[in-house]
């Protein structure tokens, strides 16, 4: 009887003893795995759950929307007149919380401001609309689970219980904010400055390093009224000298850049509805330099206090230096101790190394580069290489706001090039680093996120590797969600030709004229030039070898026969009735007229816009010639 009780005893300090450690996993299935629920990660995982399969999403927070919302970067960069797709749809959404567009235009950083909470909201009711998307909240990533060089799911740990959970997938996805699951499978990947010798770019980078730019821990102030005084404690090693130069109010060590805005104009800048600010101030303000890509989960949150001091220190220093003592932190906001986000805004982590590595070549001159990628983009962009390095006198200083034109991300960015099952979205797909100063703000990162889980779906339902999904049908699947694949400006997303021009666009038969314009750059499309013949002689080559009039303006009747001749060498059959020319001329006056073009006349120019319905609607070149990731076309005739 005492051995018993000796034994009972036993038991049970065993089992207090590891009241505390992990307990034994449980399996769950799924088609689609994403990890991380920021903004890429919810935009996969509701497209992939619109399109049918089962999605999981495992999201360390308590929130959805990651840089958007849980960071606290709730003023969007860019992409202001290209609202692609779920984009689109968010903003749209804000526009019906707040009143309209002149309701969210409330700072001076961007077009689209809105409080933090709202956006977790939103983003949380779209994912509630699909019964086929689960989240599993307050999950962290802890290992891959892998077969050889195939991706096959992870094990995540749930932070509340302790337990962990194997998640099986056909397709994982890495949404994380660093690129770590990708790290973990095995993907090779960058992390830091590549030298301009071994990327090509013309951008003075003397040597490879591992310089990632600033991060900063974003806090949300509010204004409390005249009569209340919300300073915080002075935090320890609070120095004024600190945040000279952040504003003219305050600008004394004349070897730090001048500022050139007053302190009300600084703090208007992230100015956000509801007389809240976002604080997010870049150069002397809040951002700092701390690389913790590479540190294990303890290191990193070691680290990241020292990011969140900082921000305290320059809200002590607005309200004690500079007088504004009525803005104290949010109570309504993030649901912290400290009241500050959730999680830092990471600006940059690893760069998977991918099918194709995007770099400022293809951006700046998209159409004479080498590699024609933009005929393969799955999302756009719009805003200038931003980089901050303010806080790290060891980084390049020069390289904020390289004048380019918008641009389209390629989908082999997004497909690691050494392992299988893994697709990439958020900041981890395949850039240079320079590259990442654009393709990394909310707007081009949420498109991507759709992309790949348009990518993601089509691989389980059609049971075959990322890298052996048609290009087309990926950038096909996005337009009928209504998503952009090239960057236009003047042929929007509500135009009733949006996308025909979109796939004309694409095959570069007509190609658009970009033109760098400060923080929105622009691609122009020019529906109604009309068409230079020589230009189109060297652009239609893939498509036929018909001649072209060396020079003057295409006519319709020119277009006709172009076309014809497409149909010819393809042998395209439709409705058309492409061997009794007569009756193709009614088909056509008839359609001519739904298209919204009047009455056909064969004498007259052709605009670009024209030529662009009439192709698509007739033979459709975007269909008859596929293309590879790195955008050549695969020629079959």
């Amino acid at each position: 009887m005492l051995a018993l009780l000796k034994r009972l005893l036993f038991i049970l300090i065993l089992t207090t003893a590891f009241a505390g450690c992990v307990y034994a996993q449980k399996t769950v299935q799924t088609d689609v795995l994403v990890i991380g629920g920021g903004v890429g990660g919810t935009a996969a995982g509701i497209q992939a759950a619109r399109l049918g399969v089962k999605v999981i999403v495992a999201e360390e927070s308590v929130w959805l929307g990651g840089m958007m919302t849980a960071a606290g970067v709730s003023a969007f960069d860019g992409n202001h007149n290209m609202p692609s797709g779920i984009w689109g749809e968010f903003r749209a959404a804000l526009y019906k919380v707040y009143g309209g567009p002149n309701k969210v235009a409330t700072g001076w950083v961007s077009n689209t401001q809105f409080e933090p909470h709202v956006g977790d909201s939103i983003v949380k009711s779209m994912v509630k609309a699909l019964p086929n998307l689960s989240v599993l909240y307050r999950h962290r990533f802890v290992s891959i689970i892998k077969e050889q060089q195939r991706v096959k799911g992870a094990v995540l740990r749930n932070l509340q219980s302790n337990q962990l959970v194997r998640v099986m997938a056909k397709q994982v996805i890495d949404a994380t904010e660093l690129g770590d699951v990708l790290a973990a499978a095995g993907a090779g990947y960058d992390l830091g400055m590549e030298a301009s010798s071994q990327t090509g770019e013309d951008v003075q980078v003397p040597e490879t390093n591992d310089i990632i730019q600033d991060l900063t821990y974003v806090a949300i102030l509010k204004d409390y009224g005249p009569n209340v005084d919300c300073t915080i404690v002075k935090p320890a090693g609070y120095d004024p000298d600190e945040f000279d130069g952040a504003c003219t109010n305050y600008y004394k060590d004349k070897r730090r850049i001048a500022p050139n805005v007053d302190a009300k104009k600084m703090l208007d800048y992230g100015r956000l509805p509801n007389k809240k600010y976002m604080l997010n101030w870049p150069g002397y303000g809040n951002d700092i330099y701390l690389n913790i890509v590479k540190l294990d989960d303890v290191a990193r949150e070691r680290e990241l206090e020292k990011a969140k001091q900082m921000t305290l220190r320059f809200i002590y220093f607005i309200q004690h230096q500079l007088g504004f003592k009525h803005l104290g932190l949010a109570d309504d906001e993030f649901p912290t101790a400290d009241r500050l986000a959730l999680m830092p805004y990471h600006r940059e982590g690893r760069r998977v190394k991918g099918l194709v590595r995007f770099n400022i070549k293809h951006i700046a001159s998209p159409y004479s580069n080498g590699m024609p990628v933009y005929r393969t983009g799955i999302a756009v962009g719009d805003y200038p290489i931003d980089h901050h390095h303010r806080k790290n006198p060891a980084a390049p200083q020069h390289l904020g706001f390289y004048p380019v034109p918008s641009f389209s991300v390629p989908l082999g960015s997004l497909i690691p090039k050494a392992i299988k099952g893994l697709i990439i979205a958020e900041k981890g797909i395949s850039v240079s680093n320079v590259v990442n100063g654009t393709t990394r703000l909310q707007p081009c990162v949420m498109m991507i996120g759709q992309a790949a889980g348009a990518l993601a779906a089509i691989t389980v339902q059609e049971k075959k590797d990322a890298a052996a999904i048609p290009v087309r049908k990926v950038q096909a699947q996005l337009l009928n969600q209504g998503a952009y694949i090239m960057p236009f400006y003047d042929v929007k997303i509500g135009h009733p030709h949006f996308a025909a021009v979109q796939r004309i666009g694409a095959t570069g038969i007509l190609r658009g004229t970009g033109k760098p314009n400060a923080w929105a750059n622009q691609t122009w499309f020019y529906p109604d030039s009309p068409i230079q013949s020589d230009r189109l002689a060297e652009d239609i080559k893939p498509f036929t070898n018909k001649s072209i009039a060396a020079k003057g303006n295409l006519t319709a009747q020119d277009a006709l026969s172009i076309t014809q001749a497409i149909a010819q060498k393809f042998q395209v059959k439709n409705e058309w009735a492409w061997g009794d020319a007569d009756k193709l001329q009614v088909q056509l006056a008839v359609q001519w007229k739904n298209w919204g073009f009047g009455e056909w006349r064969n004498d007259v120019p052709i605009t670009r816009l024209q030529f662009a319905v009439l192709l698509d609607a007739m033979v459709n070149p975007f269909a008859l010639l596929p293309v590879n990731h790195q955008g050549q076309f695969e020629l079959k005739y």
